[in-house]
């Protein structure tokens, strides 16, 4: 691990990043109804599966307060988590719609929104101690998914890992190992409109890669 000595979750006025700050700050006057902080992880402590994407969508969870949920992203997401039973109830993109996770968790790499959907590599690494005080917190978990090179370079950077030895590929799995005990590393190109209105990741590679995480955790010792 690169840190545990940070709390899981940032302060909603975190001004690790300047330019990030300055942002939300921006957003925050432009729309004060908004959540415009630093978007908290969003399912059960015990979760056996970590969701790790890049950062909050402006008017995604930059706006609602949860991870995925108001964007495009998040209907792809949030459909195939229920489709392989990680979650109970109906995803209608606003954070009061009752939905919950089932033995599954999801954050980011980046916890605030950046401009452009870009955050520099300083902020990465800035926000990485949260990435890795989260991943230090699930007693059970078991599976990473990364949601894209840059979830899954700083999830193997939080626990350690040499990038090298872990190269980045759609659909690899990775052995890694966190303080609970085994852990594997899945990957996934990020469900953006982009990726998947270029069919670049489809619905069928996506659910894939869930299939063989819910194989994974299934036959995973307790």
């Amino acid at each position: 691990m690169t840190t545990t000595t940070t709390t899981p979750e940032p302060e909603k006025s975190c001004a690790l990043c300047p330019r990030l700050a300055a942002y939300r700050e921006t957003n925050r006057v432009a729309q004060p109804g908004w959540f415009n902080g630093p978007a908290p992880s969003f399912g059960p402590e015990d979760a056996s599966l970590l969701v790790v994407g890049l950062a909050p969508g402006l008017s995604g969870a930059n706006r609602t307060g949860r991870p995925f949920t108001g964007d495009y992203a998040g209907d792809l997401l949030y459909a195939t988590l229920a489709k392989f039973g990680f979650s109970r109830g109906v995803y209608d993109a606003r954070p009061d719609d009752g939905l919950a996770l089932i033995d599954a968790m999801i954050t980011n790499a980046v916890r605030c929104a950046p401009p452009q959907n870009k955050p520099t590599g300083a902020e990465i690494t800035s926000c990485r101690p949260f990435l890795a005080a989260r991943i230090a917190a699930l007693p059970r978990l078991r599976a990473v998914l990364c949601l894209g090179k840059i979830a899954h370079d700083s999830v193997l950077k939080a626990l350690g890992r040499k990038l090298s030895a872990h190269p980045f590929a759609h659909g690899a799995r990775h052995d890694a190992a966190s303080q609970a005990g085994a852990l594997a590393l899945f990957d996934s190109y990020h469900c953006s409109r982009y990726n998947t209105q270029t069919r670049r990741l489809t619905t069928e590679m996506f659910e894939s890669v869930f299939a063989a995480i819910r194989a994974e955790l299934d036959h995973a010792p307790r």
